[in-house]
């Protein structure tokens, strides 16, 4: 029997993000408005078209950086799981899987791999609540179905 892929991302972050880096170029945008004339020190010129530039492409990089926390996802399927977080990932078959973890106190389930080593899934947050335990339990459930075959 096939088994289709089940995909999940964090959902509350999106609305943090999304406004964060929209304002931080909008912040940095209408500072660059701001840069002209001397740059106050004695000697040491003024502000140029290329520096008001230089604070909008720096107000955007800021902003892309932002976003890069919506970069989480988790695919799983009846072989295994897939995770990416804001920084790496991992291509893992079931096998070497023990368990899929979601502590009370924890910000983001984890799977507990054989050689003892822990893996973070940042895709299921504890700020989505049901989002994530819904996640979990679904991943709990690919996870026994790999394990029991």
């Amino acid at each position: 029997m096939d088994v289709p892929n089940v995909t999940y991302r964090p959902k509350k972050i999106r609305w943090v993000a999304y406004p964060v880096a929209g304002a931080v170029v909008v912040l940095f945008t209408v500072l660059s408005f701001g840069l002209h004339g001397s740059a106050g020190f004695s000697n040491s010129g003024s502000f140029q078209r290329g520096d008001q530039a230089a604070m909008i492409g720096l107000g955007i990089l800021i902003g892309l950086g932002v976003l890069t926390f919506l970069r989480p996802r988790v695919v799983a399927n009846a072989e295994g799981i897939k995770v990416r977080n804001v920084v790496g990932g991992y291509d893992l078959p079931w096998s070497v899987v023990r368990k899929v973890r979601f502590d009370r106190n924890s910000p983001w389930a984890q799977l507990e791999l054989h050689d003892e080593e822990q893996i973070s899934i940042h895709a299921l947050q504890a700020a989505d609540k049901d989002y994530a335990v819904e996640g979990v339990r679904e991943l709990r459930r690919l996870h026994a179905a790999a394990v029991d075959a």
